[in-house]
């Protein structure tokens, strides 16, 4: 084979290489740009106490206290006080459980999970842990089992309905890689699953968004920590956002799968330990700056993986179907109003998403309904904002309807998912749809609304059943 041959196959393979490379470099960055666009759900934020284990367990809850956070998942072995002998584990006597329940009780924190805690698989051996679990309203259970059999584990899962959350250190733990614990946990009770620990993962050289991605709808609790490197044993805690984890990514994965559990805040770093309030602090700081919904409420009442209605009320023909597993109501029947009514609004931000069937869809938002929706009457007292993508002026999508038009469209193709922003602040009604400003209006009497309250209740529309509307991810903000 001549050289100039070989020189040129040699070039082929290079630029193969390269571009197989380059394609997976744009992938990533692909997916990175995807998660940019996730709005980022608050998650409830714990401390794992062993990031205080130079303090015993009562000087953590002042620690907690100073952080303002009001959840804790203790560990097995911290010393339960200064200048006692006893340990925070679940060998505590009954009335040891209640001194920790009082003191807990006067800090106004709670126990939601335990771990990392070890017992072998007998009956007597988990019966301790669970019955201490119960006694302290602890609900998951985070472990590491030794044994391969989980039969007697999930029996005393349904007993007891507590999670057992399967945790992750690095090699040699035989659970260090994600797929290991999914292997483990794969057609088991639901309540059995993951705890994932990012910085075990980064420690092994496993990228922690890929692994949560792969135990999605398993992942129990979390360990959330940021590392200074990858796939290093020997990397060190640094605060969130300052490290290699893209704790960002990592929460907008979080986002994506409705994970339900807590961030259990866990920072290990010796030259910290000291005090690890600081870096804890900031970043905290980082999640609520990357956290877009931080200062909303989600009105879907949600419990453990299900959500439910509790607080709305319908009134008139037609009804919602609630998805309990993923929380997005789809419209069903003639025309009827599903409102919240757990309280009024005065001056508000809601926030939500919507999709329509097709461009005949028809639905809309009242807004400041002024009392109980008993009758038709609330129609003409309360703005209506519009879904009707075929409907033309003061009728169509984002108008305030049958009194101002939008300014512009920005509605997505029927089938996809659209986000739309309302602004009420006195009588200044705002909406921004898909990110894009396209009404902004003094409100009057217009049309059919003969008056309007100052505050009130809001609802959601159902119109018909040919072309249903579905919505999901009602967050509502009010503006002191």
């Amino acid at each position: 084979m001549k050289k100039t041959t070989v020189l040129v196959m040699a070039l082929i393979l290079i630029a193969g290489i390269l571009s197989v490379s380059s394609l997976e470099g744009f992938r990533m960055e692909e997916k990175a740009a995807g998660y940019q666009k996730v709005r980022i759900k608050k998650i409830p934020i714990s401390v794992q106490c062993w990031t205080f284990r130079n303090f015993s367990f009562y000087e953590t809850l002042d620690k907690a206290k100073e952080l303002g956070v009001r959840f804790l998942q203790p560990y097995p072995g911290q010393l339960l006080f200064q200048g006692s002998k006893e340990r925070f584990n679940h060998q505590l006597s009954d009335e040891q459980i209640t001194q920790v329940k009082n003191k807990l009780k006067e800090y106004g924190i709670s126990l939601v999970s335990y771990g990392v805690v070890g017992f072998d698989n007998k009956e007597a051996d988990m019966k301790k842990v669970f019955d201490f679990a119960r006694k302290l309203g602890i609900r998951t259970i985070v472990t590491e089992p030794k044994f391969d059999d989980f039969s007697l584990l999930e029996k005393m899962v349904k007993k007891y309905n507590i999670n057992i959350a399967i945790h992750n250190h690095p090699f040699p733990s035989k659970y260090a890689r994600p797929e290991t614990v999914l292997e483990h946990v794969k057609g088991l009770d639901p309540r059995i699953g993951a705890c994932a620990d990012t910085g075990h993962w980064m420690r092994t050289g496993f990228d922690p968004v890929k692994a949560l991605r792969m135990l999605e709808g398993r992942i129990l609790d979390v360990h959330l920590k940021d590392l200074n490197v990858f796939g290093k044993k020997d990397a060190y805690d640094v605060p969130f956002g300052d490290g290699k984890a893209n704790i960002r990514a990592i929460l907008a994965e979080l986002t994506r799968q409705n994970y339900f559990g807590f961030l259990a805040v866990e920072h290990e770093k010796k030259e910290d330990i000291e005090n690890p309030v600081p870096p804890i602090r900031k970043g905290l700081d980082y999640i609520k700056s990357v956290t877009y919904y931080q200062d909303y409420e989600e009105i879907l009442s949600r419990s453990f993986r299900t959500y439910s209605k509790h607080g709305w009320n319908h009134y008139g023909p037609g009804y919602f179907d609630l998805d309990q597993n993923t929380g997005i109501l789809k419209g069903n029947g003639g025309m009827g109003l599903f409102w919240f009514s757990r309280k009024k609004l005065k001056d508000f931000i809601l926030d939500l998403e919507y999709r329509c069937t097709d461009k005949f869809t028809n639905s809309g938002l009242f807004l400041r309904i002024p009392d109980m929706v008993v009758s038709n009457e609330y129609i003409f007292h309360s703005f209506e904002v519009q879904i009707n993508d075929s409907g033309k002026g003061i009728h169509k999508t984002a108008a305030v309807y049958d009194a101002e038009p939008p300014i512009k469209d920005a509605f997505n193709p029927s089938g996809e998912w659209n986000h739309m922003k309302i602004i009420c602040r006195g009588d200044r009604i705002k909406v921004e749809l898909n990110g894009v400003t396209v009404l902004d209006w003094e409100a009057e009497p217009r049309g059919k609304v003969r008056d309007f309250a100052g505050e009130g209740y809001f609802g959601l529309q159902n119109h018909d059943s040919r072309s249903p509307i579905y919505f999901r991810n009602i967050f509502i903000k009010e503006i002191k």
